[in-house]
């Protein structure tokens, strides 16, 4: 069956009182999506489904793939009444150039290497506040990834950077910042000894992200995380290498959680 025809035999069903409301809201929250050409399913239910949109792995794909994803996204979920950021992850200054020229209204953010076309918010969609904590300055380009993705979902971030534990008193000197998060995001490559520091300082959860920065034996990030896997400091989570993207995501999902247990 086509997706039309599936719809249609869901709300006779409906009508026939053989399904509930209820469960046909259930099942359309896993039915919606629509086909780009023969290269992309766009799942314009996913913000329903997990409270954040679909975002498009920039990275491999061609100039004309992104162009034709963000405006079929943009005609579903990306005007009002309930706009939601159409974001496009690992863009380079070259591609976006290119992506500016197509679609105009484009934003970029050159250090998170995201391109947005964003509903403009007065303040915060959520409540609580979302800290990152870098250890050095090579490891922005993830920090601003988690940092640039939470922001346009709709969370107050703060930001402290640099203060990697090769200076232990630049971190302490700031203990503000991990004193007023309600979930800590924290990057550091190397050995990334960082975040099990924090941890041991914080009363939130702890989000930590290893990059592949470093010297050989770092291979990658791959010792970064592995220290922040083995780490002896309680609550903390560990996403992939330099997935910032995902960090932002997992933060914004305790936060969200975190309110609707108030309600």
């Amino acid at each position: 069956m086509t997706e039309p025809d599936v719809l249609h035999s869901l709300l006779k069903a409906v009508a026939a009182g053989k399904v509930s409301p209820a469960d046909a809201l259930d099942k359309l929250n896993n039915f919606a999506y629509e086909s780009v050409g023969d290269f992309a399913k766009i799942d314009h239910n996913r913000t329903l489904r997990t409270g954040f949109p679909e975002v498009i792995w920039g990275l491999g794909k061609t100039l004309e793939q992104i162009t034709q994803i963000m405006e079929v996204m943009r005609e579903r979920n990306g005007t009002e009444p309930n706009p939601v950021p159409i974001m496009v992850t690992r863009i380079e200054p070259d591609i976006y150039a290119q992506l500016k020229a197509q679609v105009p209204d484009i934003q970029y953010y050159p250090t998170a290497r995201i391109c947005a076309i964003a509903p403009k918010r007065s303040k915060p969609q959520y409540s609580g506040t979302i800290s990152l904590i870098c250890a050095g300055t090579s490891d922005l380009p993830v920090a601003e990834e988690a940092g640039i993705t939470a922001e346009l979902c709709g969370f107050q971030v703060q930001r402290l950077w640099d203060v990697g534990v090769a200076g232990i008193q630049r971190l302490l000197s700031n203990l503000q910042v991990i004193n007023e998060a309600d979930v800590l995001i924290v990057i550091a490559g190397m050995e990334g000894a960082l975040p099990s520091v924090v941890a041991g300082l914080a009363n939130c959860p702890v989000i930590a992200v290893p990059t592949s920065i470093g010297y050989g034996a770092s291979f990658g990030g791959l010792a970064p995380l592995l220290t922040m896997l083995n780490s002896c400091a309680p609550g903390i989570g560990v996403v992939n290498i330099d997935n910032g993207f995902g960090a932002a995501i997992l933060a914004g999902q305790i936060l969200r959680t975190a309110h609707k247990l108030k309600g």
